[in-house]
């Protein structure tokens, strides 16, 4: 007589990887279907800022800005180079700028928070000099070391200022006469003021400037999709 051989044994295990498999198949599906169907919500423009950003100075040739004041949208930051908050947003602008060729420009403005970081005035001091000495190019590349570099919160040492400006190409000696100079007092105050009454109160501050020309404030270091969202809904079609 033939032995049959008992498959009992094999049921069970069997049992569990048919269930692997298919919660996994149904885990895929989902996620599937999740970034197929889902987007995200719509960011509310109205609610970005309260009406004292429409009291921000208008963007002049003295500003130093990235892109065209021309573009169709314009984000005025008000920045310390002492906030690690700034730190974080620095990278997220600069990605906005470059994908929104064109489209997007970056302004540039000094908010130092004196009560927390006593350096930061000084540092605005050397982007000041940067600019006057080397124009708008290296403006913004000693505002890129600058974020590059610094451990924030008052722990850069003021000595890496003029190590900066010969990172950038520009001289030395001539860097420090003017950085000695306190000539760049009065602007980077009134910066300040400028961001106090377009109703900053910490940094970083941004005002976006949309196509219509109506203002909006943005606090904190938003992410980049965050801003991203921002631009897609003021852009025009």
């Amino acid at each position: 007589m033939e032995n049959k051989k008992d498959y009992s044994q094999y049921i069970i295990p069997g049992l569990v990887v048919l269930s692997i498999i298919l919660l996994a198949g149904a885990v895929f599906y989902a996620g599937a279907m999740i970034k197929k169907y889902y987007k995200p919500p719509s960011l509310p423009v109205g609610s970005l800022g309260s009406s004292l950003a429409e009291n921000v100075q208008p963007v002049t040739g003295s500003d130093h800005i990235r892109g065209s004041a021309d573009a169709s949208i314009v984000i005025i930051e008000f920045s310390d180079p002492e906030c690690p908050f700034c730190r974080r947003l620095h990278p997220s602008l600069k990605q906005i700028f470059e994908e929104y060729n064109g489209r997007v420009a970056w302004v540039y403005r000094h908010f130092p928070l004196d009560a927390i970081h006593r350096k930061a005035r000084r540092e605005a001091a050397a982007l000041e000099c940067a600019g006057e000495l080397g124009g708008n190019e290296k403006f913004w590349k000693y505002l890129d070391r600058l974020f590059e570099i610094t451990p924030s919160n008052d722990l850069l040492d003021t000595a890496e200022l003029p190590r900066i400006a010969g990172y950038v190409g520009l001289d030395r000696e001539v860097f420090e006469e003017c950085l000695a100079s306190g000539k760049f007092a009065d602007h980077i105050e009134k910066d300040l003021q400028d961001a106090v009454s377009s109703g900053g109160s910490g940094t970083p501050y941004m005002v976006i400037i949309a196509p219509n020309n109506k203002k909006m404030g943005l606090s904190g270091a938003q992410p980049y999709e965050t801003i991203r969202q921002v631009v897609e809904i003021l852009l025009p079609e």
